[in-house]
């Protein structure tokens, strides 16, 4: 199978930022994302939730702009914009037709940049923050999540919520969040990543007009990779019709040799349609409509987890059965024709995933970020499909051990129990 080349280029400016280009010529628009490489893990536990929150305030003006310039400049280009804050990266990003490319990074790199941190500002997004918690907290599927998270990560930044808590969102004021970000946004922090119709050259002469005066600086943070817990956890919650489950064990880091062999045990665990635990405890059992297997992989941890939701009678047999799951796969030897479907639907899934140019501007940043390396979409595949069956045992040998497994249940428990001996595979 013969792949497109990508026409990926990249360039780091003295000052230590980094500029990734990737020009796709059979479309009219680009995507730009300027990525910090910090997130809610380098977080002090006093602090957290304050990523979540400066990624809000550079929306509320710059020493040039107002909120309102800054939208209706977006809006006058048809351009979408867009920002995020995850565990270990934020990322502010815009999407325009190709001959607006000077104006958009005129505002991308003014927002980033200059913002003011206004005080007047500072109490109004409080209050949109915790609306934002309280939202969160009513969406059972989240908060079984974030229950999990924080018992399997417990007292580490990476176990707690990327919003922050209500406690400690209360307490942001403006030096706070000014200390904050002249910490982590400087420019060996920071990737400028663009995909889409442009020009190499010309877009990194558009960055350096912006971002080449700021000036380079040392980080000095260290990061601790967390311990994890096996600990069985519920939680009631008597206003709900389900009850929640996720279940997890420790899994190999975003870089580990042994990552792809973890995409193709998670997607044929859990990741669609044709996986072990939609066709057994949905299909052939019918105890629950929702369930699948995740897989969270960080610079130095991960965890493969699985989630479902069911009625409180049916919990016991869902765990019961997720186990069982683990059990088979260790024991059995997966068939040949599973094992290619799990593959086929990983390349599809991928392939398909970098139709848009947003996909590829991401995809360009995450790699540099934790690889420093570009990955050509030959090679991904050829790695995928070099994953044996002995291999895919082996792990789950690895994974799947009842001192390992974590389970968060929440939901109106009417006195269920799931205790660790129901754990064994």
């Amino acid at each position: 199978m013969v792949q497109e080349l990508r026409n990926v280029r990249r360039e780091v400016l003295p000052n230590g930022l980094t500029i990734l280009t990737e020009e796709m010529q059979q479309i009219r628009s680009a995507s730009i994302g300027i990525w910090i490489k910090t997130g809610s893990r380098h977080e002090e536990a006093e602090r957290n939730g304050i990523s979540h929150f400066v990624e809000h305030m550079l929306f509320k003006g710059t020493t040039s702009r107002s909120a309102q310039d800054i939208a209706r400049q977006m809006d006058s280009i048809g351009g979408n914009m867009d920002a995020f804050t995850a565990k270990e990266c934020i990322c502010f990003n815009v999407k325009v037709l190709d001959e607006n490319l000077p104006v958009v990074m005129d505002i991308l790199s003014d927002l980033v940049l200059n913002p003011v941190f206004a005080s007047k500002d500072i109490v109004r997004e409080r209050g949109v923050i915790l609306e934002e918690i309280k939202m969160d907290e009513d969406s059972p599927d989240y908060l079984v999540h974030e229950i999990f998270t924080q018992n399997f990560w417990r007292d580490h930044p990476l176990g707690k919520p990327i919003l922050g808590t209500k406690e400690t969102v209360r307490k942001f004021e403006q030096q706070m969040l000014v200390d904050y970000y002249s910490h982590f946004f400087y420019p060996g922090n920071m990737i400028v990543a663009a995909a889409g119709s442009l020009n190499h050259e010309h877009f990194v002469d558009l960055v350096k007009a912006k971002f080449s005066q700021l000036q380079p600086k040392q980080n000095g943070f260290k990061q601790v990779a967390p311990q994890t817990f096996a600990k069985v956890v519920t939680r009631n919650k008597k206003a709900l019709e389900q009850v929640q489950i996720c279940m997890g064990v420790p899994s190999p880091h975003i870089s580990d040799e042994r990552r792809y062999v973890a995409y193709v045990l998670n997607t044929l665990l859990g990741g669609g349609m044709s996986s072990r635990l939609f066709q057994n405890i949905r299909e052939n059992q019918g105890l629950c409509y929702a369930i699948y297997s995740d897989l969270n992989a960080y610079r130095d941890t991960g965890c493969l987890s699985v989630c479902a939701g069911t009625s409180v009678e049916w919990a016991p047999k869902v765990v019961e059965s997720v186990v069982g799951e683990f059990r088979s796969i260790k024991s059995d030897v997966v068939a040949d024709e599973e094992l290619h479907r799990a593959k086929a639907q990983l390349k599809g899934n991928l392939m398909l995933s970098l139709e848009s140019s947003t996909a590829r501007m991401s995809n360009l940043a995450r790699q540099e970020m934790y690889f420093d390396r570009f990955f050509s979409l030959d090679e991904i595949i050829e790695r995928i499909e070099s994953v044996t069956a002995e291999q895919l045992r082996e792990m789950a040998n690895q994974l799947f051990q009842q001192d390992k497994i974590a389970v968060t249940v929440l939901g109106n428990l009417d006195g269920l129990k799931i205790s660790q001996e129901q754990l064994v595979c």
